[in-house]
């Protein structure tokens, strides 16, 4: 990098809007004074093998007129919030400039020789100034060979003044046109294009160390959790798929669990009613879901046409539900509250906010552990309701032993944690399908379908008495599995 270089943070929003909106949007005036235009082409760079992306990295070289800016930015979006190292200088060509100044020539070695154009993006960009963030509508696509995307977003970088501006800009950019959470970069947008066309996306690993404080690792976990939903989203509403549809509800229960988790933190009176806005939602998606899983339990026989309309209802009702302005303003105030609230700042709640975060993590999972071994007891005697009791309290072990994995990092650690997420989720299986049978009546008579023929057949004559005892039995296998907490 050239000697004019920069080092900064960035602290930026994303949202994303419709190619009609960004069109609504702009006709809308909604900022004083006249929009910058500015036309962008931007090369991405990596090598063969995408080390840098595998890496956290991203490095450009973006035209603006004559001028050409090389930029290397580390760390991605979390739930519509980047806020990252960023180094910048300006370039003479095409070809990166890499020198010790920057994170690349000690991360590749030798590879350095092989970074090399990957794909590219042309954008039209205008600019506007809102009393210290700029806001940037972008329009643009994105090439990769012979496959390519188009964008269409608003960014809101916070140059000075209080981050709070953001969100409250952001809400005044919904009220002229619906925007929805951004959780991609332009770069994992290129990337994508790189790979297998995606048609769901499952929780990534959350990034914890051993150095973070209870407070950060919460503020991991529940951003991880809102992109893991929103990168569902879109897949649900474009194709409806059926598992697409399976992790956007699975995010949303995991961001549930994480509140659950660390209530004792959160204690400014946000929580609770995120909580009720999050279970709505995910029983919205659950209607579409429930009826997946019947629909492939009873395969293709006389009930199948009728499930089939049934679904088609109930995908509908869940797109307008996730477009709904209550499912966007609920995202936009998790983001800000999660980044911003006042949980963060209370003195009742210092001790454990500045808590390292691996010993907050190994009372969770101890609490957890121990909520399922009471309620498990006994298994195969417990009724419909208390076995759905188990399956919650399985539920949420499990998400805390995959938000608090990066914490337990020793080989001792891992094996035991492999095989005791095993175990779980041998026995979270089991009970789901035991659930499933047991609300299928209720369901088959909300639907209507409840005189189909084929419905006794899904009902069936009670509990399966092998599924019961294999169920005790993992419930056994976990209870004797060794903690990896400890």
């Amino acid at each position: 990098m050239t000697s004019n270089g920069t080092n900064q943070i960035e602290v930026e929003l994303k949202l994303e809007l419709t190619p009609e909106g960004a069109d609504v949007l702009e006709a809308s005036g909604p900022f004083e004074g006249a929009a910058e235009t500015v036309l962008q082409h931007a090369i991405y760079f990596d090598t063969p093998n995408h080390d840098l992306a595998r890496a956290g990295l991203s490095l450009r070289i973006r035209r603006n007129g004559e001028r050409r800016v090389q930029t290397i930015k580390a760390g991605a979006a979390a739930a519509g919030m980047f806020i990252r190292p960023e180094w910048e200088c300006e370039v003479a060509d095409d070809q990166p400039t890499l020198d010790h100044t920057t994170p690349i020539p000690a991360l590749l070695g030798d590879k350095v020789g092989a970074i090399a154009p990957v794909f590219a993006v042309d954008n039209e960009r205008r600019i506007w100034n809102v009393e210290g963030i700029e806001v940037a509508l972008d329009r643009g696509r994105i090439i990769a060979g012979d496959r390519e995307s188009v964008l269409h977003e608003v960014e809101l970088e916070c140059k000075s003044g209080d981050p709070a501006a953001l969100f409250a800009l952001a809400r005044q950019i919904d009220a002229a046109a619906p925007v929805q959470l951004g959780v991609l970069s332009k770069a994992e947008r290129g990337y994508r294009l790189l790979g297998p066309v995606v048609s769901r996306a499952k929780a990534e690993p959350v990034v914890l160390d051993r150095a973070m404080t209870a407070a950060a690792a919460f503020q991991a976990i529940a951003n991880a959790c809102l992109r893991h939903f929103r990168l569902n989203v879109p897949l649900v509403l474009d194709s409806r798929d059926a598992g697409a549809l399976h992790q956007a509800r699975v995010a949303l229960r995991r961001l549930r669990s994480a509140l659950a988790i660390h209530k004792d933190m959160l204690i400014d009176g946000r929580s609770a009613p995120f909580n009720d806005d999050l279970r709505w939602l995910a029983g919205e998606l659950g209607k579409a879901r429930d009826i997946d899983v019947l629909v492939e339990r009873a395969g293709e026989g006389t009930i199948h046409a009728r499930l089939q309309v049934a679904r088609k209802d109930a995908y509908d009702n869940a797109a307008a539900a996730v477009q709904s302005d209550r499912a966007r303003m609920l995202l936009l105030d998790v983001v800000e509250w999660i980044a911003l609230g006042q949980w963060l700042s209370l003195e009742q709640n210092v001790d454990i906010r500045g808590m390292p975060a691996r010993d907050f993590a190994e009372g969770a999972l101890r609490r957890s552990r121990r909520k399922v071994k009471k309620s498990g007891r006994n298994l195969e005697k417990l009724d419909d309701d208390a076995r759905h009791s188990v399956r919650k309290a399985a539920k949420k072990l499990r998400y805390a032993t995959e938000f608090f994995a990066e914490l337990y990092d020793q080989k001792r650690e891992k094996r035991r944690h492999k095989r005791f997420v095993s175990a779980l989720e041998t026995l979270q299986d089991r009970l789901g399908v035991l659930n499933d049978h047991a609300g299928t009546p209720e369901l088959l008579a909300r639907l209507g379908l409840d005189d189909e023929p084929d419905a006794s057949a899904l009902v069936g004559k009670g509990p399966d008495t092998r599924l019961l005892e294999a169920a005790a039995e993992d419930y056994d296998a976990l209870v004797d599995a060794k903690r990896f907490w400890c």
